[in-house]
């Protein structure tokens, strides 16, 4: 199944709810994917931003901002995005329920922070062994054996992937949630399933040999990739092509229009850099959702 839609919003944290309330605002069909308990400020009290007084939790600041972006008739799913890619038209984005969106414009407001297992060997093995990027590295494990660890949609298709390249690939998970179409896949594909334990320890000399896992079994393997959550913006980035920024190459570069390098694809938020703080990602939201909804009528009327 395929939809098409004028602005599309990776993200459901402060910065994504804002952009999704402007581009709605200025008569355009918008879609806001993300769940908001993944947004950094789920969790955290509010008490310095403007206008807002007294202390705030996260959580009831973005369930109001999402009864907004509802109200003012954008759509919302819940739904990972799995790739992206650049056609003649656009931006096609493959969720994990297996629908396909295409959009004119594209806002990545997803964030930045790496989830970590923070067990041992985690650290000492980056970069010999252990990845956070199927994508980035897929390739330097060819016919090895590796496992991906991972409750969610992006460590169920980066096995999905991973058995292109390497000889044995194990998924390690307490417990999958994802949609039942990307289960199914899994189900279907050549990947191990361990489920039901998590690591406590990644093993070996100079790189990773071995992976302990919490119900006392030890795998024998040559690479780790760890993928928490959602597919991140650095991997979507990456398929096309965006510029990151040249000092830390962990943010996405924009200007003060909040594009990118990629003429319709926009950014805002964490992942533009520092200052990590609502105010500035709302300030953003705003901009982009504004500047990407320009963008697509002006593609319309071509």
């Amino acid at each position: 199944m395929n939809e098409r839609k004028d602005v599309v919003i990776i993200g459901a944290g402060p910065a994504g709810i804002q952009a999704a309330i402007h581009a709605v605002r200025k008569k355009c069909d918008v879609l806001l994917l993300g769940r908001i308990e993944r947004s950094a400020l789920f969790s955290a009290h509010v008490e310095n931003y403007a206008c807002v007084e007294g202390v705030k939790t996260g959580e009831e600041l973005l369930v109001a901002g999402l009864d907004q972006v509802k109200r003012f008739g954008a759509n919302v799913m819940d739904d990972d995005v799995l790739k992206v890619h650049q056609d003649d038209e656009g931006f096609g984005l493959e969720l994990e329920s297996g629908v396909t969106v295409f959009t004119r414009s594209l806002i990545f407001a997803n964030g930045t922070a790496r989830k970590k297992l923070k067990v041992p060997g985690e650290k000492e093995f980056f970069g010999k062994g252990v990845s956070y990027c199927v994508d980035c590295d897929a390739n330097f494990f060819r016919n090895t054996t590796v496992a991906v660890v991972g409750n969610a949609s992006a460590a169920i298709d980066g096995a999905l992937t991973l058995t292109g390249y390497a000889s044995k690939v194990y998924l390690i998970n307490q417990e999958l949630v994802a949609s039942q179409e990307l289960i199914a896949k899994l189900e279907e594909s050549s990947v191990e399933n361990v489920s039901g334990t998590w690591v406590s320890e990644i093993g070996g000399e100079d790189a990773v040999q071995t992976l302990v896992l919490e119900n006392g079994e030890q795998l024998t393997l040559d690479g780790v990739f760890i993928e928490l959550g959602a597919k991140g913006a650095m991997e979507l980035a990456l398929e096309l092509g965006i510029q990151l920024d040249i000092d830390t190459m962990s943010h996405i570069d924009t200007n003060k229009k909040t594009e990118t390098n990629v003429p319709g694809v926009y950014a805002a938020g964490d992942i533009t850099g520092h200052p990590y703080q609502m105010a500035k990602a709302v300030g953003e939201g705003c901009v982009a959702g504004m500047e990407a909804a320009n963008f697509a009528k002006k593609q319309k009327r071509k």
